[in-house]
């Protein structure tokens, strides 16, 4: 048994003015138990979407009818309110989740020897941008499921996935800068696939508060345009980005490109045809619930596909110090 050292007055001072300080003064994680923490948030990050859908199409989106309780009168779920309630009020404790996670990363990034401020600032980032988002959620049932609200909701999920897969690639990277492995005109094309890749996702936003799945039972305001036209738009961006990502495996194996960067864009593209054949289903199919849900994961995983594409044009060694040499510390230990 390891003994635990007793903690005096000014410990219990010290960790209440700088907890993570403490915290990081008595733990120093490894790397690979950083990498998990960061991986973590981002599994969260894709959850708390897939459940927010399943919210929707459900029909439990007003299951809660108030925020931050559940009703006026109580800050839970009834057993009055059913099976709607019990999704709503399940989903907003899933944040509780996520929040632990985010803590989970920030505090790994935090007590890691030597300290990486990056990674640090990168966990604050998605820890400011779940409480954002909590807001909104809040925002989105006040105004009764506005469809803009919604889909700004999940823009900015969206905005959370992108700082969470970017931590976790960079805990698996030095701190070094960058080198591109790349030229320009590569870059450029896999600046041109993230463009219609985002061109893409807000496409859906629009098809999701125009379609029939409203979120609740009740009427629902929806974006006034024809949701077939704008799934037509949505498909057309789709092959946009389908044609991007083979143009861009392709030229990457013309320019004999390192390994990385061509498994990503082969991840993402295998990703982007399984994304495609569950579209057209559920299209043709009337979009049935579950093909919905596995098309908002699907959506999740096209972006983090897009963002591991662009992250791996280069790469970041770790930061080397420069020590002196035999020669230089003969000199200065002479003098």
């Amino acid at each position: 048994m390891v003994r635990v050292q007793n903690l005096t007055r000014a410990d219990a001072l010290s960790a209440v003015r700088n907890p993570l300080a403490f915290i990081a003064e008595r733990w120093t994680p490894t790397s690979r138990t950083v990498q998990r923490a960061a991986l973590a948030a981002l599994v969260m990050a894709v959850v708390i979407v897939v459940t927010g859908g399943a919210v929707r199409l459900t029909g439990s989106g007003l299951g809660c009818p108030t925020w931050p309780k559940c009703t006026d009168d109580s800050l839970t779920a009834t057993s009055a309110m059913g099976f709607h309630g019990a999704i709503e009020f399940g989903n907003r404790m899933l944040t509780y989740v996520l929040c632990a996670a985010v803590g989970w990363a920030i505090i790994a990034a935090r007590s890691q020897k030597p300290w990486r401020r990056d990674l640090t600032r990168l966990g604050w980032a998605q820890f400011w941008i779940v409480m954002s988002n909590a807001v909104l959620g809040g925002i989105v049932v006040l105004v009764g499921l506005n469809p803009y609200t919604v889909a700004a909701h999940f823009l900015l999920s969206t905005a959370l996935i992108t700082v969470a897969a970017l931590m976790w690639q960079r805990t698996r990277e030095g701190d070094a800068a960058p080198r591109p492995l790349v030229g320009k005109s590569v870059q450029q094309l896999v600046w041109f696939l993230v463009v219609a890749s985002v061109l893409l996702i807000a496409a859906g936003t629009v098809v999701t508060g125009a379609g029939p799945h409203a979120g609740d039972s009740s009427e629902v305001e929806r974006i006034p345009v024809s949701w077939e036209n704008v799934a037509k738009l949505h498909a057309v961006l789709a092959w946009i980005v389908v044609t991007l990502t083979f143009a861009l495996w392709f030229v990457l194996k013309a320019v004999d490109a390192p390994q990385g960067p061509l498994r990503r864009t082969r991840d993402l593209f295998l990703i982007l045809l399984a994304q495609g054949v569950i579209g057209y289903v559920q299209y043709f199919t009337d979009l049935p619930e579950a093909l919905v849900a596995l098309h908002m994961l699907g959506s999740c995983l096209v972006w983090i596909g897009v963002v591991r594409v662009l992250l791996s044009l280069r790469e970041r060694p770790e930061a080397v110090t420069d020590l002196p040499g035999p020669a230089t510390a003969s000199a200065l230990t002479r003098a």
